[in-house]
């Protein structure tokens, strides 16, 4: 009986997470079609729709029940050392994406506010809204409207490194001490345009400088819980997602070993050293044909690579208990995080993974709503009403 009740359960899930829409705060589909040399050309655009590579594509996007998997234009840090360069790869990664939805329009559609996305879901259309992880080409005020324009909602300030904008939580020079000047000028016109702010990857002081400066919520669109990453900058503190949620902002789940679990990492970086010893005792590199046998039966060997879907229900417990079932949702990081993602959560097949295991926790299908996306799309209406009020 209980296996029976935990398979209609797990059906359950998957009818729910095909009924509601899902949006996924952060997948880094554009940079690796980059890195993979993509081009719009006929014989490269079934790689969008079907391919062994990577975390997302559609077929498994649709198996998984993903709606509105929100397309990272993703600048690294190299590219702050010339600014003119990050706003051109910017322009090419969203043209790239404008170019796929244009060659594909019975799978994907632009997905530009919450109600393009909910027609687009009533149509069975996979929406693919854009934000841009480091706000390194925001040159000028100016080029918040013209990111907007071109289908960015959301700019996360920066990435690794500080930059024009803000400081970085990777990085320990701390240049501004948070935001500079500059900063809080891109703020203001962020909120004046209704594009959100993302809090993911900056510093303490400048998350603290956000919350008071910013007149709209936020989204934090690719960040776990410090609690279980302790002295992890990169997380969020109890008291920055107490503070999150009480200025009506959402935290996003991220689904990287390293942003879930700082036990099972230390377990990892041992690992790591072991199987470059035993491949440089083969006389091999990890991308050699030859090594593929010995990684795949190492981590047979090591089951402890990795964290698993109950971790990522477990930071979603912690967001709720602090700041209430209105400010947690879904952060990925498919396609971005590499060789981490958790056991049940691998690619974008499998989002019903998580809602099982939120079921068997009790949540109810409104909470579940909420975390899939009506949290979101209150931060996103909230950010709407604002800029158009001025």
């Amino acid at each position: 009986m209980a296996e029976q009740s935990d398979h209609n359960t797990y059906q359950y899930a998957v009818e729910l997470a095909h009924r509601f829409i899902i949006t996924d705060g952060h997948v880094d589909l554009p940079y690796r079609l980059k890195v993979k040399n993509f081009r719009l050309e006929r014989e490269y655009m079934g790689i969008p729709i079907q391919t062994s590579e990577g975390d997302f594509d559609y077929e498994r996007a649709k198996q998984g029940g993903l709606d509105a998997p929100f397309m990272s234009i993703f600048i690294p840090s190299s590219y702050q050392k010339d600014p003119q360069s990050a706003h051109e790869l910017a322009d090419s990664l969203i043209d790239m994406m404008h170019g796929i939805i244009d060659a594909l329009p019975d799978n994907f559609a632009r997905g530009e506010s919450p109600e393009m996305i909910e027609a687009n879901f009533e149509k069975g259309l996979i929406s693919l809204p854009m934000g841009m992880e480091n706000g390194a080409p925001i040159l000028t005020l100016q080029d918040v409207k013209y990111f907007y324009d071109k289908g960015i909602r959301y700019i996360t300030l920066t990435h690794g490194k500080d930059n024009q904008i803000c400081d970085s939580s990777y990085d320990t020079t701390r240049t501004w001490g948070g935001l500079s000047p500059y900063g809080y000028e891109v703020v203001a016109e962020m909120n004046r345009i209704g594009m959100i702010v993302d809090v993911s990857h900056i510093s303490d002081s400048t998350f603290y400088q956000v919350m008071k400066f910013a007149k709209a919520p936020v989204l934090a669109t690719h960040s776990s819980c410090r609690a279980f990453t302790p002295g992890w900058q990169r997380n969020m503190s109890d008291d920055m997602i107490v503070e999150l949620g009480r200025k009506g902002g959402v935290i996003q789940i991220n689904f990287g070993t390293d942003f879930l679990d700082a036990e099972i990492t230390k377990a990892r970086t041992a690992n790591r050293l072991e199987l470059d010893s035993l491949l440089t005792q083969a006389g091999l590199k990890a991308d050699d044909t030859l090594a593929k046998p010995i990684i795949d039966q190492f981590r047979i060997d090591h089951p402890n690579l990795y964290s698993d879907v109950q971790r990522v229900a477990d930071h979603i417990d912690h967001v709720v208990k602090l700041a209430g079932i209105d400010h947690v949702g879904i952060g990925s990081d498919f396609d971005g995080v590499g060789d981490s993602l958790p056991t049940g959560l691998k690619d974008v097949s499998m989002y019903p993974n998580l809602i099982y295991e939120l079921l068997k926790r009790d949540y109810s299908e409104e909470d579940i709503e909420k975390i899939c996306y009506k949290n979101v799309w209150r931060v996103w209406h909230a950010v709407n009403a604002i800029a158009s009020s001025k």
